[in-house]
């Protein structure tokens, strides 16, 4: 009887919880009631920001996806055909979509693209089927637009849109000469004989379903994700190809947190978010589950290994195999300014957990404009939109590179500060837009003496945008120094610039003079922008004369609207003179400003070579001189660095001299893998304290807001 009782008692013991997480949560506390209306008032927020998509549009989605879907089946059948395989084969062959990225994770919103992998057999080939005849196909039909295949990305994909959405479609062709309707894409035994492009293709769709299972309570992870997504698209921190943080990571990132706090609800899980993530101390990496090994032998993500891994700054690991790095594009100072944002929401959540700030104090937007003195403007224009685009890709995908260029030939002194969002000048009328980078010094150096001329690195840079194999006529690139007081207004929320009070005329007599003791160029716009060089009838080079622009005479007064858009202004108003046609073409050194010179190019008479022999084009790029100098920091100054007169006008494209090899990212790395994800210093950390240590809570000095 004793022993029936004892056995009743064990059994009425709850087991051990199993945790998805690599350690055991950090905390099993539960909601409060003021946590859950905490919730309810996120919940209300984003839906009124519009972060949900109604029932009409998620309708259309489904839509499109099953005439897609019709499409690539008829496809594939007729490939099976045309190849001569038998009847029998071809009324069997088969291809099956599956959707990957915010879509499948479920946290997409009203207008977001959807991306698709079409997995087919192994005889329809990536290459000369799915590039060739599927992008035939689908450019003769009416309801695609936009058409945009990119074969040698790192995950070969076909950009179009599909009665006016957006679609992502990667192909992966899998070692099965028929794939069945019920084809499991999360078998490890799909990647078998595969290459890894292939892999990349599948990674997507497997790491989203494995995201799912990893995570305690899926509802409360796709709030999260989809409040901490919209954070980061407002603070400018939402872009993989820029060096930030895309889809993907941000996925992984609040479902570490989700594991590490499996009962917590979508206002504690944000919280949270940010007092951890501003404690980690990277490069230890933030994963899911443990890396998994196999017998396929694909590469996986492990910095006692491959010496590549101990470069990477901020490694954030895909869970399932392969497991890689996700975040591969951050550097160093993407990574500051990602950390700067975490701290900041950090504070910001603690002011929201003792109910003195609303949500919406979360999600301002960041005045990025405000945050610098000086910036790096890259102008791109082309002919029309359909080549804009093209050449836009491949720019803004290379924009990383000469953000770690800097960093590598300034040895970490000079930081950059990309941002992800592209401009246009509403009053100008050709195909154009315009990237900006903030700069400032790296935060203790000091102040006084310190110059950094990276003339050579946007040469670098130029001369390798300058390959491009699918450059065409028209196609133009510029790279320059603005100060914050030529922002063009159009730049700003609203197209509104806060004005500013005038100075009197002895007042700006004694700014100027400030500013040239202070050691800031005292030149107009005009002087300190790039000189435009007009062919003259005789097919002769006019050089000296200057762009149009509206001089700039005090830093409070308002900025005119094209200031700023170099290379837009000067290519629309003379279409047939491009920037690099013009500086390529012997132009010799005219005295523009003080201590600017246009340096002399020696090309020959055509900027891209001869119509006979393009690979014989003499590459070259002009620009001025570009060094970083001091400035004492003003009022209106919380980044201690101005830069003189610097404009790149872009190498001309020659297929196969001047390549210059990409540089690999030259970081700090580290030493071996952290196997616990830093659990123990959090965990110690909440047990403590229960919030962030003061010492991290204050923002950073560099003004970046």
């Amino acid at each position: 009887m004793a022993g029936s009782a004892g056995a009743a008692k064990a059994a009425s013991r709850p087991s051990p919880k199993r945790y998805s997480g690599m350690d055991p949560p950090l905390s099993l506390a539960r909601p409060t009631v003021f946590d859950l209306q905490k919730t309810a008032e996120l919940e209300k927020f984003l839906v009124d920001v519009g972060l949900y998509e109604g029932e009409e549009q998620s309708a259309k989605r489904e839509e499109v996806l099953r005439e897609i879907d019709a499409i690539v089946k008829g496809w594939v059948k007729r490939l099976t055909s045309q190849k001569g395989f038998s009847q029998h084969i071809v009324e069997k062959a088969n291809a099956v979509l599956f959707t990957f990225g915010s879509y499948r994770l479920g946290v997409h919103g009203p207008g977001a693209d959807i991306d698709i992998v079409c997995v087919g057999p192994s005889y329809v080939k990536r290459e000369d089927d799915f590039f060739v005849t599927l992008h035939d196909i689908l450019a003769q039909m009416e309801e695609v637009t936009e058409l945009q295949p990119v074969p040698d990305a790192h995950v070969p994909v076909m950009k179009f849109k599909f009665h006016g959405m957006a679609i992502d479609l990667l192909y992966a062709s899998v070692s099965l000469s028929v794939i069945p309707p019920d084809f499991n894409i999360s078998e490890g035994s799909v990647l078998s004989g595969l290459d890894e492009a292939t892999v990349r293709s599948l990674n997507g769709c497997r790491v989203a379903d494995r995201i799912l299972q990893l995570v305690p309570n899926v509802e409360n992870f796709r709030t999260t994700l989809r409040c901490l997504k919209y954070w980061a698209e407002r603070r400018g921190v939402y872009s993989n190809v820029t060096g930030f943080l895309g889809g993907v990571n941000w996925a992984i990132l609040v479902a570490r947190i989700c594991q590490l706090y499996p009962n917590a609800v979508p206002s504690m899980l944000v919280s949270r978010f940010f007092r951890v993530f501003t404690q980690w101390q990277w490069p230890n990496p933030v994963m899911l589950c443990a890396i998994e090994n196999d017998d396929l032998r694909f590469s996986v993500w492990d910095p006692r290994k491959n010496h590549r891994d101990r470069s990477h700054v901020m490694p954030i690991i895909t869970p399932g195999y392969p497991c890689m790095n996700s975040s591969y594009n951050v550097s160093s100072s993407t990574l500051r300014v990602i950390m700067e944002q975490f701290k900041l929401g950090n504070k910001i959540c603690q002011e929201i957990d003792l109910n003195k700030a609303s949500w919406a104090v979360l999600f301002e937007p960041l005045n990025f404009f405000e945050a610098y003195t000086k910036y790096l403007v890259v102008d791109i224009v082309a002919d029309d939109d359909d080549d804009l685009r093209l050449w836009k890709g491949w720019v803004e995908s290379r924009l990383r590179q000469l953000t770690l260029k800097i960093e590598r030939d300034t040895k970490g002194m000079l930081q950059c500060h990309p941002y992800p969002c592209e401009y246009a000048n509403p009053s100008v009328q050709c195909a154009h837009c315009s990237f900006y980078m903030g700069l400032s010094r790296k935060e203790g150096m000091k102040v006084h003496g310190q110059k950094f001329d990276i003339r050579a690195t946007v040469d670098e840079f130029m001369h390798e945008i300058g390959m491009y194999p699918l450059w065409k006529s028209g196609m133009d690139l510029a790279v320059t120094h603005v100060h914050k007081k030529q922002i063009p207004h159009y730049v700003f929320e609203q197209g509104y610039k806060k004005p500013c009070p005038q100075l009197h005329a002895n007042q700006q007599e004694q700014s100027d003079r400030n500013d040239t003791e202070d050691g800031t160029p005292t030149a107009s716009l005009d002087g300190q922008l790039k000189r435009k060089c007009d062919f003259d009838g005789a097919g002769q080079v006019e050089s000296g004369k200057s762009v149009k622009r509206s001089s700039v005479s005090s830093g409070c007064e308002e900025s005119p609207p094209d200031s700023g858009n170099i290379v837009s202004q000067s290519v629309c108003e003379n279409p047939v003179k491009s920037v690099s046609s013009v500086l390529c073409n012997g132009v010799q050194n005219s005295p523009l400003h003080g201590d600017v010179n246009l340096e002399s190019a020696n090309c020959s008479n055509s900027p891209h070579g001869s119509e006979v022999s393009a690979a014989s084009g003499t590459s070259c790029a002009a620009m001025e001189t570009v060094d970083m100098i001091d400035e004492i920091a003003g009022p209106e100054s919380s980044v201690p660095c101005v830069m003189s007169g610097a404009v790149q006008a872009m190498a001309v494209h020659t297929p196969i001299k001047c390549v210059a090899e990409k540089d690999e990212p030259k970081f700090v790395g580290i030493d071996r893998l952290v196997s616990s994800n830093c659990a123990e210093s959090l965990e110690e950390a909440e047990t403590l304290t229960g919030n962030l240590l003061s010492e991290n809570m204050h923002p950073s000095g560099n003004g970046v807001i």
